[in-house]
């Protein structure tokens, strides 16, 4: 950056004709920026500049600076430009990444709405059940459900994520109802697998009531969506997040299993990395989605 800065200084020089009126139209002093150009023309091993009693001209070496540098100093001042302005408003493009069928269900919906509040803002949404490094993959945030584990991240709730047990009635008429988390043991149980491995722990209520069952069964999927097929088809009992199984409830596809047992809660929330300044349009965006979730969610209304 101080080379551009002197370069942009010499390209001043230039079109103004003198180091005088350089210096001014930058607010230096004239020993300043005589200082500079010889710091250039020192780094650079050539003079750039013929000085005399009436004028400068460049040499040789300094036109060719000139017909080449101008370029380098008018790209980066529009970079700038557009960094400052992004840092101003709510602009640029927002690069999120989250679970597909929650983005699909509850994002997707939403981002007419966001777009529309802010139309300097471009979306790059990837839909990824496995969890992406968000620094690494460039990210501007991730919407994360479950426990966190990275401490090098910032989060906000967004909403909570309750999570129950069910099936479908036909299994239930067939296996039996559970009347406690033990009973689970002799059930058909729908298992995920996460990066973490099989989720076949489940775990019931919190501090000293928590109660942990070790459950097993013929299915496991790194998907929940194959999950809420497989129980529905009715070959088991599966653990779903209530934002995923809410319509299914309702409309008595699935039943709720071992009601009096409730599971561990856990959270939704905009996960970020460490920075000095977040970027407008993440905190917008942030704020759009805690609006939009928060409270009682849409899924729990």
């Amino acid at each position: 950056m101080e080379r551009l800065d002197d370069i942009a200084l010499f390209l001043r020089v230039l079109d103004l004709g003198s180091i005088s009126a350089a210096a001014r139209s930058l607010d230096l002093s004239v020993a300043v920026a005589s200082q500079r150009l010889k710091r250039l023309e020192a780094h650079l091993g050539v003079r750039l500049l013929h000085r005399t009693t009436r004028r400068l001209h460049a040499t040789p070496e300094g036109l060719q600076l000139a017909s080449e540098g101008r370029a380098l100093v008018e790209d980066l001042e529009a970079v700038t430009a557009g960094l400052r302005q992004a840092g101003s408003g709510v602009a640029g493009t927002l690069r999120v990444t989250m679970s597909s069928t929650f983005g699909r269900l509850y994002i997707s919906p939403l981002l007419p709405r966001f777009l529309a509040l802010h139309p300097a803002v471009r979306v790059s949404v990837d839909l990824n059940d496995q969890r992406q490094d968000l620094v690494s993959a460039g990210f501007d945030l991730g919407i994360r459900i479950g426990e966190l584990d990275d401490s090098s991240l910032v989060a906000r709730r967004l909403a909570g994520n309750r999570r129950v047990l069910c099936a479908s009635p036909d299994y239930l008429r067939r296996a039996g109802v559970p009347q406690l988390p033990g009973d689970l043991a002799s059930h058909q149980c729908l298992l995920l697998v996460g990066r973490e491995g099989r989720q076949d722990s489940w775990q019931f209520g919190e501090g000293a009531a928590t109660e942990v069952v070790r459950v097993r069964g013929r299915i496991e999927a790194s998907e929940g969506e194959l999950l809420r097929d497989a129980a529905l088809a009715g070959l088991g009992i599966a653990r779903h997040s209530t934002w995923h199984v809410h319509d299914d409830l309702r409309e008595g596809r699935l039943q709720v299993v071992l009601p009096g047992f409730p599971l561990a809660d856990t959270g939704i929330h905009a996960v970020m990395p460490q920075r000095r300044l977040v970027p407008p349009r993440v905190r917008a965006f942030v704020d759009f989605l805690a609006e939009h979730l928060g409270g009682t969610p849409p899924w729990e209304r």
